[in-house]
C-alpha cells in the first residue's frame, strides 16, 4: 500500500482520509484537535438538489450567476450533479440532518432560486458533519497527529515526497507517495474574520513554495453579517428566513441596492454594508430578525452567541459588520484534485477547483469539500511505497519575518479588503516586500510559521488584486468600478512571479 498524508481535518480532509484508507495507508496531520476548524463553524448548511421540484440545472445556473463570469462550468456541473449523492452519503455515515414530513428539511439562502440548503441542528451543520466524520476516522483507527503544523512540503526531483511537520515534541519528517493539502483558508490575514485562529494559509503557502500554482487569489469573500465586536458569523439562513438589514435610521438599505435585497449574492450585500457603514462614520448596520418566526428554536447556537454578547435578537436588531470569510482562490487543481506538482493534491477551501468563480454561492463550500474530496481520494494512485533515497532530517529553522501580526491584519483590511485601488495596493506591496526583506533565520515556532505564511499569502493577493483592473464578484476596485469582459478569466501565480518591486 502507498502512504497518503492528509494535512487538515475539515470535511474535505476527513473525507479524503476515510475514502483513501480503504486502499492506502493514511496519516492525518491536523493543526489543532481532530475536526476543529472552519467546517465545525459552518452554520448555514450544505446545498444540494434533493427533491423533484428542484433541478441540477437550476443549481448550476445559480452557482454560475453568483460566480460573476469566472466559474469553471465543467467543475460546477460535477459539483451540482454529484452533490446529492455526497449529502446522502453523509447522512448514511451518521450526520443527523434536519428533516420534515417529506425528507430532508431544506431552507432558502441568498442567490439560490430554490430552497435546497440542508441543515443539522438548525444552525450547527458543520459541527455535526465534523463530529461525525472525526468519529468515523477514530473507528477506522487512522493515525492522527493533532496539534501539529505543516512546516513545508518535501520536494525531490520536482515531486512532493512528504512533509516536514512541527509536532508538540518537535519537528519531524514524514514521507508519502501522495500528500493532500486540506488546510482551509487564510482568514486570519484580516483584522475582522469569521475564521478560527488556525486559518493562516499554511497549505497554500507551502504549496506555492513547492512549485504549485495559485489561482484567483484576489477573490476573498467577506461575509456580510458577523456580530459586531466578536466576529461570530450570523448565518445567511437567518436572512433566508426573513431577517432584514437596516442602517442607523432604520431604513432597509438593501432595497435600493439590488432587487433581491438581503438575498443578493454575498459580494453585493457585503459591499453595500461596508459603504453604509462608511456613510454613518463606521457604525455597524443592524440585522433585524425580530420578525422571523421561531427564531430561537430555529437558530439555537446563534441565539446563545447573541445572548452571550448581552443582546436579545428576538426583541431588538443586533449590530453586524462584514468579515473575511472564504477564499475563492487557492491551489490550482483539476477535477480530481491534482495540482501542477507531482505527488501533491489539494481539496476544500485550500484548492481552486473553479466552482466558485469570483464569488461563492452560499452553502456550496461544504458541498465542494465533500464532492471533490471523494473524487481526489478515488484518484490517488495505487501501488506500493516507493524506495526513497536517504533524506536529511526535518528542518529546525526557517526564514521568518519579525512583524506584529496586528499590523499585517490592519494593512490587509484596509488595502486588500472589500474595496481596493491602485495607490493603496502599491503602498501595501511596498510594505509587504519590506517585511519580507527583513526576514531572518530563526528557530521554528508556530507564530513564526504562521506569520511567514500570512505574509506570502498577502503578497500574492496584493499582486493579483493589482493586476485585475476591474470590479468583479468579491474583487472591487474603486478606480475600475465596472466589470471588463476582456478580464473574464482566471489569473494564476507561481512563486517566481510573486515579487513586485516598489
Amino acid at each position: 500500500m502507498s502512504h497518503v498524508i492528509v494535512v487538515g481535518s475539515g470535511i474535505a480532509g476527513l473525507t479524503v482520509a476515510l475514502r483513501a484508507s480503504a486502499e492506502h495507508d493514511v496519516t492525518i496531520v491536523t493543526k489543532d484537535a481532530l475536526g476543529d476548524g472552519n467546517t465545525a463553524r459552518a452554520q448555514g448548511g450544505i446545498a444540494g438538489v434533493l427533491c423533484d421540484d428542484d433541478s441540477v440545472d437550476a443549481h448550476i445556473n445559480d452557482t454560475v450567476r453568483a460566480g460573476a463570469g469566472l466559474c469553471d462550468e465543467d467543475a460546477v456541473r460535477v459539483l451540482c450533479s454529484e452533490g446529492p449523492e455526497r449529502i446522502r452519503g453523509l447522512a448514511a455515515a451518521g450526520v443527523d440532518f434536519d428533516t420534515d414530513g417529506t425528507g430532508f428539511a431544506q431552507g432558502l439562502e441568498a442567490a439560490h432560486s430554490y430552497p435546497r440548503v440542508v441543515h443539522a441542528g438548525g444552525d450547527a451543520t458543520g459541527r455535526a458533519i465534523a463530529r461525525t466524520l472525526a468519529q468515523r476516522v477514530r473507528e477506522r483507527r487512522i493515525p492522527v497527529l493533532e496539534n501539529s503544523l505543516l512546516i513545508d512540503l518535501v520536494v525531490r526531483d520536482d515531486a512532493v515526497v512528504g512533509t516536514d511537520v512541527l509536532t508538540p515534541t518537535g519537528p519531524i519528517r514524514m514521507l508519502a507517495e501522495t500528500t493532500v493539502i486540506a488546510t482551509g483558508g487564510s482568514g486570519q490575514l484580516y483584522e475582522r474574520t469569521t475564521n478560527p485562529r488556525g486559518a493562516t494559509g499554511d497549505g497554500v503557502a507551502a504549496a506555492l513554495r513547492a512549485g504549485a500554482r495559485i489561482a484567483d487569489a484576489e477573490f476573498y469573500q467577506f461575509h456580510p453579517t458577523a456580530l459586531a465586536g466578536s466576529g461570530f458569523l450570523i448565518s445567511e439562513a437567518v436572512r433566508g428566513a426573513g431577517a432584514v438589514l437596516r442602517d442607523n435610521t432604520g431604513r432597509r438599505f438593501m432595497l435600493d441596492v439590488d432587487p433581491r435585497a438581503e438575498l443578493a449574492p454575498r459580494s453585493t450585500v457585503a459591499l453595500a454594508l461596508a459603504r453604509t457603514m462608511a456613510a454613518q462614520d463606521g457604525a455597524p448596520v443592524l440585522l433585524d430578525a425580530t420578525g422571523v418566526p421561531r427564531l430561537a428554536e430555529r437558530f439555537p447556537t446563534l441565539t446563545a452567541a447573541v445572548a452571550q454578547a448581552g443582546l436579545d435578537w428576538t426583541s431588538e436588531p443586533v449590530p453586524v459588520t462584514p468579515a473575511a470569510h472564504y477564499w475563492m482562490g487557492g491551489i490550482e487543481v483539476d477535477l480530481e484534485g491534482r495540482t501542477t506538482v507531482e505527488g501533491l493534491v489539494a481539496v476544500g477551501e485550500a484548492a481552486h477547483t473553479g466552482v466558485h468563480g469570483a464569488n461563492r454561492l452560499a452553502s456550496n463550500s461544504l458541498l465542494e469539500g465533500a464532492v471533490f474530496a471523494e473524487r481526489a481520494a478515488a484518484a490517488v494512485p495505487r501501488g506500493n511505497k516507493r524506495q526513497h533515497p536517504p533524506l536529511s532530517p526535518a528542518v529546525t529553522e526557517i526564514v521568518a519575518p519579525a512583524l506584529d501580526r496586528s499590523d499585517l491584519q490592519r494593512l490587509a483590511w484596509s488595502a486588500l479588503g472589500l474595496e481596493r485601488c491602485e495607490s493603496s495596493l502599491n503602498d501595501a506591496i511596498c510594505r509587504l516586500n519590506a517585511w519580507d526583506a527583513e526576514a531572518s533565520l530563526t528557530p521554528i515556532t508556530r507564530e513564526g510559521l504562521e506569520n511567514r505564511n500570512l505574509l506570502l499569502v498577502a503578497r500574492v493577493i496584493a499582486r493579483q488584486a493589482l493586476a485585475r483592473r476591474e470590479t468583479r464578484g468579491a474583487h472591487a476596485r474603486l478606480d475600475y468600478p465596472d466589470a471588463d469582459p476582456e478580464q473574464a478569466r482566471s489569473v494564476t501565480t507561481a512563486l517566481a512571479q510573486e515579487a513586485l518591486a516598489c
